[in-house]
């Protein structure tokens, strides 16, 4: 028996029987035919209390342990944690406040014109899914802890990276609520100092996982395969590797952005919520020429009918291809590319790809785009993709 209840033990552990963790209180039973549950133990006027804090199957370690804590802090406050909570439950819920369903709908209606359409579509998406069927239809002021860690917990290990995305969102809102006077005190959703003192830290969970790409060696080869491919969906792939480019910058692509060989990509499609200008080369350009030649849509480049290529139709084709690779990861070829095999400097480089500057006083430094020096490289890249002919 550990000193202190661990996962491995709990999950593990059949003999019926008590097991304390150290002396908090909090301690798990586990009965005779198997099913185990977590209780906190107290004494309250000479009697002693035996208080359920949920089954160790459904409810975690550390949640259980936060409970006994909250239980503790009441009785030494002089309550009945078994009382107190009878009582809160019995509390009328606060009508005049809105749902977090609500308020959420309300602040994605207010804000989604700063964010990109799949932006405005993620929020949306993740709040239905991990959020909404926790606490939607909950006041947006009697939102706790409690609340965050039951959405929180069951999705932190397995999908961290989403379950971060979540808390984020989650925090914005209730921060919004606050600032129109909707709620008071501290942000339940806030991560320093917080939650990160009851939730293990993302980077230590799951290390970041970049988007697979193809060596830079090795594009020329799968260009020149490419090419033996007549489709919109090819073309459009040759076209995102030889401008480095976004699946959404591409595949929202309009003819009249086209002005001679510069393409003006504008701010609602680029992830810094900027206008960039992309030089193209001569193969990029005879890409357009080929596909308004037999294309039936007179707004959208790359298009099937009357609507753009779907957002997967070019890693669907990688993928019939066997192709264990993300269309993102040709700007990490090209990046590459840049770095080893040329002169240009990493500033034209990021500008190529249109990367966010973090930093606010080198992203007010750099007022021009560079747009000859970018020329010059994407010619460059545009012939190195080409090198190989079959």
């Amino acid at each position: 028996m550990p000193r202190k209840l661990t996962h491995v033990f709990i999950s593990k552990s059949k003999k019926p029987g008590r097991y304390y963790d150290g002396g908090n209180c909090l301690h798990l039973l586990i009965k005779s035919n198997g099913s185990k549950f977590f209780i906190f133990r107290y004494q309250l006027n000479g009697k002693r209390h035996d208080m359920g804090l949920g089954n160790a199957e459904r409810v975690s370690l550390s949640t259980a342990r936060r409970k006994a804590l909250e239980a503790k802090i009441a009785l030494d406050q002089g309550e009945d944690p078994i009382q107190k909570r009878i009582s809160e439950k019995d509390k009328p819920a606060n009508t005049t406040s809105p749902t977090f369903a609500d308020f959420a709908r309300a602040y994605i209606k207010t804000n989604h014109t700063e964010w990109t359409t799949k932006h405005a579509k993620q929020w949306s998406a993740t709040l239905l899914q991990y959020v909404f069927p926790k606490i939607g239809g909950k006041p947006v002021d009697a939102i706790d802890t409690n609340d965050l860690l039951e959405i929180l917990e069951p999705i932190w290990n397995k999908t961290t990276e989403t379950a971060s995305r979540v808390r984020g969102r989650v925090e914005k809102v209730l921060a919004a609520a606050t600032a129109r006077g909707m709620r008071e005190g501290a942000n339940p959703a806030v991560w320093r100092g917080h939650l990160e003192t009851l939730l293990p830290a993302p980077q230590k969970i799951k290390k970041l996982q970049h988007h697979p790409a193809l060596p830079y060696e090795q594009v020329p080869i799968f260009i020149n395969n490419l090419r033996k491919k007549k489709s919109i969906v090819a073309l459009a792939l040759e076209f995102t590797i030889l401008t480095a480019s976004r699946t959404g910058e591409v595949i929202g692509a309009k003819f009249d952005e086209i002005k001679g060989d510069i393409w003006t990509i504008p701010a609602a499609r680029m992830k810094a919520r900027k206008p960039h200008r992309v030089p193209l080369g001569s193969r990029a350009l005879e890409i357009i020429r080929e596909v308004q030649a037999i294309s039936r849509n007179d707004m959208y480049i790359f298009s099937h009918g009357s609507k753009p290529i779907g957002n997967m139709a070019m890693l669907s084709l990688m993928k019939r291809k066997k192709y264990n690779i993300t269309v993102h990861g040709f700007r990490s070829s090209f990046r590459d590319w840049v770095s080893e095999t040329t002169g240009y400097s990493g500033e034209v480089a990021e500008m190529a790809l249109a990367h966010v500057i973090a930093n606010k006083a080198e992203a007010a430094y750099r007022r021009g785009d560079l747009i000859d020096v970018r020329s010059r490289l994407m010619s460059d890249w545009e012939k190195y993709c080409l090198s190989v002919n079959s």
